[in-house]
């Protein structure tokens, strides 16, 4: 009898290990795909890693954009209370324009310079995410009623 009872508590012993690899695995793998988001005020005061994959959203700054060469363009993402340079190489939305509200999914390459892979843009300021319109509202360039989450 005794033996069956190791034989048990080993069986489960070894099922429980395998389980915290497996989670330890997917976890590991989600890592490099999940996209947090974050305003220009929190990249302003280094709430964000330098490298880390994530969101960010603001409007973009009023003369800010510049075209560069090989379909390079540069502009400056605001919330009214900090600034991101911001470069993207791509094709960009039809919708954007300066002070329009965009998300933009890329990495920190320097501090206060995001590299940008995509470029969202949206139709108008009612769509952005609450920490956006927090921020906008605070400073005072909130022009929107409520506004509605992504």
């Amino acid at each position: 009898m005794k033996f069956r009872k190791k034989q048990r508590v080993l069986l489960l012993s070894v099922a429980f290990g395998l389980l915290c690899v497996a989670v330890g695995l997917a976890l590991y793998a989600f890592r490099t795909s999940i996209a947090l988001f974050a305003t220009p005020s929190q990249i302003a005061n280094n709430e964000v890693k330098v490298g880390r994959l994530f969101r960010i959203g603001g409007l973009v700054d009023e003369g800010s954009v510049v075209h560069g060469q090989d379909g390079e363009v540069r502009f400056v993402v605001t919330d009214g209370v900090g600034d991101v340079q911001v470069s993207f190489v791509g094709l960009l939305p039809d919708l954007f324009r300066e002070g329009q509200g965009i998300v933009a999914t890329g990495t920190l390459i320097a501090e206060g310079e995001f590299k940008a892979d995509e470029v969202l843009a949206k139709h108008d300021e009612t769509y952005v995410p609450k920490e956006v319109a927090d921020a906008l509202k605070a400073s005072g360039q909130w022009k929107g009623g409520s506004p509605s989450l992504d």
